[in-house]
């Protein structure tokens, strides 16, 4: 089996030299509630899905726009939901709620928009913070595209990023960008289960980073020695730091080292 090499960061000019991936399934782009709801029965169907929201950018001091598009991917299939023309319908809110794995990054921005949006709880549902459950291999660098590059080798293209997203109609590129964005999520997730369960990575630490108290933490905490953090996006409880490592230890921990990580727990229902 081949063993997958983790490292704490990428740097963006190794990224941009990496080749380009796109959501290779379908995309259904949802107006209606009717539609809505068709999409919510399918999704309900599927073991994990993929979320991310999309905002129009604001150019302007002051200026905030609401949250205008909702993704949610499986593997193969992805559904733009568009709340600047949709809202929230009832279907929609029940499922975020739901007991369906639904897995993102930055979950706290993404409940904070629709909340803003749609006065309801998506917290409460059974969610995974993949900025949590990386951090257990080490990885430091916590943007979806790094962490993709990290663990796949090809670079997720943000170009879309600062598009309108209240445009009368999306174009291909920005119901690509979307759904790669929400499907990525879903990539991720199952990437790291499968790490988890063969162990089959190594996590490579240059000396010049193994003296970083940060580094040295994640280490500690892929390895078991520190107590893993919570998967919720957000957390009242401080995070404890890791003692500095000593010279003799940071040459003697120079070589790639293979670890698993405490297996990832679910956010309960409030």
């Amino acid at each position: 089996m081949e063993v997958v090499r983790l490292r704490p960061s990428v740097p963006k000019a190794e990224i941009a030299q990496m080749p380009k991936v796109l959501f290779p399934g379908r995309i259904f782009v949802i107006y209606t509630e009717a539609d809505a709801e068709k999409a919510v029965n399918y999704l309900r169907t599927q073991p994990v899905v993929g979320v991310d929201t999309e905002t129009r950018p604001s150019f302007k001091r002051g200026q905030v726009h609401q949250v205008a598009l909702l993704q949610i991917s499986t593997a193969d299939t992805c559904f733009l939901f568009r709340l600047n023309r949709l809202d929230l319908p009832v279907s929609l809110q029940e499922f975020l709620s739901d007991d369906t794995l639904k897995v993102g990054l930055s979950l706290k921005d993404d409940f904070n928009s629709l909340r803003r949006r749609q006065d309801m709880h998506p917290d409460q549902g059974n969610w995974i913070e993949l900025q949590n459950y990386v951090t257990r291999f080490g990885i430091r660098d916590l943007s979806l595209q790094k962490i993709y590059a990290n663990l796949f080798g090809q670079r997720i293209s943000k170009t879309q990023r600062l598009s309108n997203w209240e445009a009368e109609t999306l174009t291909e590129g920005q119901q690509l960008y979307a759904a790669t964005d929400a499907w990525a999520c879903v990539q991720i997730y199952e990437r790291l289960q499968e790490l988890e369960r063969t162990g089959a990575y190594e996590l490579e630490l240059p000396d010049s980073t193994l003296l970083d108290p940060q580094a040295v933490a994640a280490l500690d905490a892929a390895q078991g020695t520190a107590r893993p953090e919570s998967l919720a996006p957000t957390s009242s409880e401080p995070a404890k730091k890791a003692p500095k490592a000593s010279r003799k230890t940071a040459r003697s921990s120079s070589r790639s080292r293979r670890k698993r990580p405490a297996a990832p727990t679910k956010i309960s229902k409030a």
